[in-house]
């Protein structure tokens, strides 16, 4: 069984035709589990319609704290919670249109892994405009994404994202820890992390409605993903990347030896002053795989990782 997870919040532009497109799955083992984020429009009334008519069963409400705004990813890890052991998960969002394939085609891949190992499914979108008017490709994906390439940028957008019962026992053992980072990002970091499998599939099977009001747009172009972290400078990535380090290690008994042993060369290569930029020089040097999927993204964030801010980090216990 796959459990849909949808956090849905002020939502009725657009979601009608999201649930319309998971009744139109070719696959039809799946349950919507759902939450409400503290809707002040019609989206709440739409998802009552939408139980109604395919009965408590097939679209469950998780009761608890409905209705209470805690942010997107506090209320897909609330959501997470509540899957039962076992079942398999696809992350929803309510604003875009996922092909009738979608879910078939990524409980294949997942099934052919190891029942015994984390493994994570994702693919390309489709880019739109607001009216569903083409507008390009989500970027490529590369074939064997490796757990350093996680820690320098997330690849697997949550909409596209699927999740076996093991990876799912593991998110449940080690939920998000902090604000600054959404669920498909600490999906995919953690998965990796933990040697399981990140399974990339470059065949679009969803519309991923660009907006306004989107949480996490996604540009197709380089120049306006370059433009964007240029003008966001290294002070934002850079917390982010201490962070997650911080947050990996916290986890390692669930991390690989070789991925525990990377994260604690990184760690100790964090710290300021022109020592610090050695350090990291060398680490550079040394793991290869610590980039980013094109050369010039990977050139930005070397610069952002060698002269970013880097303050000193409190000594373990």
């Amino acid at each position: 069984m796959i459990f849909i997870l949808l956090s849905v919040y002020n939502g009725e532009q657009y979601l009608k035709e999201q649930l319309a497109s998971l009744e139109n799955q070719s696959c039809t083992s799946w349950v919507l589990l759902w939450r409400d984020d503290g809707s002040t429009d019609a989206t709440r009334q739409l998802m009552e319609n939408f139980t109604l008519k395919h009965g408590p069963e097939r679209c469950v409400l998780l009761s608890q704290d409905n209705g209470k705004h805690i942010g997107i990813c506090n209320s897909y890890t609330m959501l997470l919670s509540a899957v039962p052991s076992g079942a398999y998960i696809a992350f929803c969002d309510q604003d875009d249109i996922w092909l009738p394939e979608k879910l078939a085609t990524g409980l294949k891949a997942l099934k052919s892994t190891r029942k015994d190992r984390p493994a994570l499914y994702c693919c390309r979108q489709i880019l739109t405009d607001s009216h569903l008017r083409y507008t390009g490709l989500s970027p490529a994906l590369p074939q064997h994404p490796r757990f350093l390439s996680a820690m320098t940028q997330n690849i697997a957008t949550g909409c596209s994202i699927m999740l076996s019962p093991a990876a799912c026992t593991l998110l449940k053992a080690a939920s998000p820890p902090f604000s600054h980072i959404l669920h498909d990002w600490w999906a995919y970091l953690l998965t990796s992390a933990a040697g399981g499998v990140i399974i990339t599939d470059n065949q679009p099977h969803l519309l991923y409605r660009q907006h306004s009001s989107n949480a996490v747009g996604a540009p197709a172009l380089f120049f306006k993903r370059a433009l964007a972290a240029i003008k966001r400078g290294p002070n934002v990535f850079m917390r982010i990347f201490h962070s997650n380090t911080e947050a990996l290690l916290r986890h390692k008994h669930f991390v690989t030896a070789k991925n525990t042993a990377s994260l604690e060369a990184l760690r100790k290569s964090l710290r300021p002053g022109l020592r610090g930029i050695l350090a990291r020089f060398s680490v550079l040097c040394r793991m290869s795989g610590l980039r980013r999927h094109t050369l010039p993204e990977h050139l930005i964030f070397c610069l952002w990782f060698l002269i970013g801010p880097h303050k000193k980090l409190p000594k373990k216990r």
